[in-house]
């Protein structure tokens, strides 16, 4: 009995040292620390399909994360908080704009930076903004277009000849 408890017990342990190890894993991928960077805010009348946690990217290379996300309740736009990497440096013109993965992936928002020689200071504004294509909106409307008739016919009316 004394030996069949022993067996039970190394192998309870042995699972939850495997288990912390591939938690330990999880985390270090995940890239969840935090990054360490400078708060940036900017505004949106559509951030559909962005979450926080999203990335923050500049020509297709990660430099920061979204860390948060509200409505400003006087012009009813999203207001986006993001961490930029403390080596990433953005004219004040700089872009932002809500970008697909790919059809069926996430957001992300994309930063095109500007030519002006100030920079962006840290709790500072992105005000050159692009809202988010909503894709299922889009679809609607080139369904309408293809499904529209658009010549002015009226039902029952028969075309002159």
């Amino acid at each position: 009995m004394l030996g069949k408890n022993l067996v039970e017990t190394i192998m309870g342990g042995f699972v939850l040292i495997v288990a912390a190890i591939f938690l330990t894993f999880a985390y270090l991928s995940a890239n969840l620390r935090p990054s360490g960077g400078y708060p940036v805010t900017a505004a949106f009348g559509s951030i559909d399909g962005l979450a926080v946690g999203s990335d923050v990217r500049v020509a297709g290379v990660k430099v920061g994360v979204v860390t948060g996300e509200t409505l400003d309740p006087k012009d009813y736009r999203a207001l986006v908080d993001m961490s930029l990497n403390r080596n990433v440096e953005l004219p004040v013109d700089t872009k932002a704009s809500v970008a697909s993965e790919s059809l069926m992936g996430g957001k992300y928002v994309k930063l095109e930076p500007g030519s002006a020689k100030a920079l962006i200071k840290p709790g500072g504004e992105i005000k050159n903004t692009e809202s988010a294509i909503v894709l299922e909106e889009l679809l609607g409307k080139i369904i309408f277009l293809a499904t529209d008739q658009g010549s002015g016919q009226t039902q029952g009316s028969a075309p002159a000849k």
